[in-house]
């Protein structure tokens, strides 16, 4: 499951190359972008800033009401089920994304793999969204089964959607919206870095 990427692009840039109008952001977004924290999204026709992970409401062990958990990522085979319905139906959008990171090697040694779409600065991930009480405006990432070049270090990976068919997704029925959740079938570019998976975030 990805649980890191970056978007290496201006909200301008991005506005641009979404055909979007960009919403007053405040700053811009962290290169890394971890669950919790804020990125860039499509939604209709605004690119805005939202949280990446519905929250989980958690208890402690004594029954106190913990911190909710961001769920960052949407399995295929679960967009039918309660937690995820209502936002596929309903609530699709694109996240901006310039690569993403799967962890790779023994546990405890983990580290960074990337991968990212050649000759593309951006590319367009499956999302859907809603609102919350806990973060305002979140969405979560939408997986699929990872294809030949992320099969090595991860089962899945996010769906890609190229140009082409950002309006099914966004506009189009959930049985066309589904079709659309496949492996993507176009090159990736593979970087594996000696960076640990574990480091302080910035």
């Amino acid at each position: 499951m990805c649980n890191l990427y970056n978007v290496r692009a201006s909200q301008t840039e991005l506005a641009d190359f979404f055909d979007a109008v960009a919403q007053d952001f405040g700053s811009n977004a962290p290169d890394e972008i971890y669950p919790g924290y804020p990125a860039p999204v499509v939604a209709g026709a605004c690119l805005k800033p939202m949280v990446w992970g519905f929250p989980f409401e958690r208890t402690g062990a004594k029954g106190q009401k913990l911190k909710p958990k961001p769920v960052n990522n949407a399995r295929t085979d679960k967009l039918k089920s309660f937690f995820w319905r209502d936002s596929f139906e309903n609530r699709r959008c694109l996240i901006p994304v310039t690569r993403f990171a799967e962890a790779e090697g023994a546990k405890g040694s983990m580290t960074r793999t990337w991968f990212s779409v050649p000759g593309s600065p951006v590319f367009a991930a499956a999302g859907i969204w809603r609102d919350t009480d806990e973060w305002s405006e979140a969405f979560s990432m939408v997986m699929t089964d990872a294809n030949r070049q992320v099969a090595p270090v991860h089962d899945r990976m996010p769906v890609i959607l190229s140009p082409e068919v950002w309006p099914a997704w966004l506009e189009g029925t959930p049985h066309e919206a589904f079709d659309l959740c496949r492996p993507f079938d176009g090159e990736l570019s593979v970087d594996r870095t000696e960076d640990p998976w574990v480091r302080r975030r910035s």
